[in-house]
């Protein structure tokens, strides 16, 4: 009697951890009707100016899927922390985000210093890093089901770019002024190695700290070593801070700067003095009177809902909930942190109409794209020269 009764125990013991299965399978940030989607941001620090836009830009497209009604049954909901573009901020946001508000996945958060320093918090916990607006090779490599980028990175695109440009010029000396950590260092060293190959090294290099806005010591070094091509870490402030310097002695060597630089903040905090800076690209900035009339109609609907014109960075959060989304509906229902890579894998090229480069993630390639080109500063606006 006792036998059977502890056989019909168990049986209904393993009836409900069957049935609780599901519940507990299930992705964290991931119910019936929403999935969580956070974000760390630099709301307050010298990149508000991209984090702001591109804040915009991602809950404008999360607001249209929703508005449409969401994808496979479920809506979107976007969740966006400051790190002040500071790693120690970063970690303490990002377990806010992973361990508190439990969002499934981190996607645009800026900066390479705040994504090295949040993923392994997120990785703990399985939550990917997806789209990151930055583009260090560490959001790519080595490849992973936590780690899907969208841009061009910053070594490989001054790596082919740079040698190009310094020969176009007919510069003689290089040199490289760039801020002091992941980005520039990567900046650096792809120009570096970019100049290499072509049989010219670096001159002389000056650094400088995050947030710096003086740069007359750095100035003066790069012009005593009597550099007519200068590599520029850089990214909002620190560009035209530095340009107009260096006008202000009348050092005027050729500024290359990377796709960190590539925004119209350079332009309208800069005026006449940046006019002739170049920098890789990875886009088309998105003017409101674009020869394109996909991007016209989106800038006004942008306008519409902000009265604002959008930039370069509200068209990178757009496209990177965009994209995401896409990833999200092929995973269907089960989604998973695991059918979402699978689904991201496996969905083929997703074109833009807003002139952005076509997006392709393979198994064995979690860069998206590896398109990048040449941009210049004239009369105020930035052109394609190659």
């Amino acid at each position: 009697m006792m036998k059977g009764r502890r056989i019909t125990q168990l049986c209904a013991i393993a009836a409900f951890l069957v049935a609780a299965g599901p519940l507990h399978a299930q992705s964290q940030g991931v119910t019936d009707k929403e999935v969580l989607i956070g974000s760390i941001q630099d709301l307050s620090g010298p990149l508000a100016g991209f984090s702001k836009m591109a804040v915009a830009g991602m809950q404008m497209r999360v607001d249209e899927i929703n508005k449409a009604g969401g994808i496979n049954g479920r809506t979107l909901r976007l969740m966006v922390e400051d790190s002040a573009y500071t790693p120690t901020r970063a970690v303490q946001v990002a377990q806010k985000l992973v361990n508190q508000d439990r969002v499934f996945v981190m996607a645009g958060s800026i900066g390479s210093v705040v994504n090295n320093a949040a993923m392994p918090i997120q990785f703990e916990k399985n939550v990917m890093n997806f789209a990151p607006l930055t583009a260090h090779r560490d959001m790519f490599e080595p490849v992973s089901k936590l780690k899907f980028a969208v841009l061009d990175d910053y070594y490989g695109a001054m790596r082919e770019h740079t040698p190009v440009l310094y020969k176009r010029v007919g510069a003689k000396r290089a040199c490289a002024l760039y801020q002091d950590d992941e980005f520039g260092l990567e900046v650096f060293r792809g120009a570096s190695d970019g100049l290499k190959t072509i049989g010219v090294t670096m001159a002389e290099t000056a650094t400088y700290k995050r947030g710096a806005t003086e740069f007359s010591s750095q100035v003066a070094r790069l012009r005593g070593a009597n550099c007519d091509f200068v590599v520029m870490g850089t990214l909002i402030r620190e560009t035209p801070a530095a340009i107009a310097e260096a006008r202000k002695t009348g050092f005027n060597p050729t500024f290359l700067g990377s796709v960190g630089a590539y925004t119209e903040l350079i332009p309208m905090l800069g005026r006449e003095i940046v006019n002739g800076f170049y920098a890789t690209s990875s886009s088309l900035i998105p003017y409101p009177d674009s020869p394109n009339p996909a991007v016209r109609k989106w800038a006004a609907d942008f306008k519409a809902r902000t009265n604002a014109d959008p930039q370069l960075f509200t068209l990178y959060g757009y496209w990177i909930i965009d994209v995401l989304s896409r990833g999200i509906e092929r995973a269907g229902k089960n989604l998973t942190t695991e059918t979402l890579a699978r689904a991201l894998e496996t969905m083929g090229t997703v074109s833009s109409s807003l002139g952005l480069p076509p997006i392709t993630f393979t198994d064995k390639n979690h860069l998206g794209s590896s398109y990048s080109a040449i941009s210049q500063i004239q009369n105020g606006r930035w052109v394609e020269v190659k």
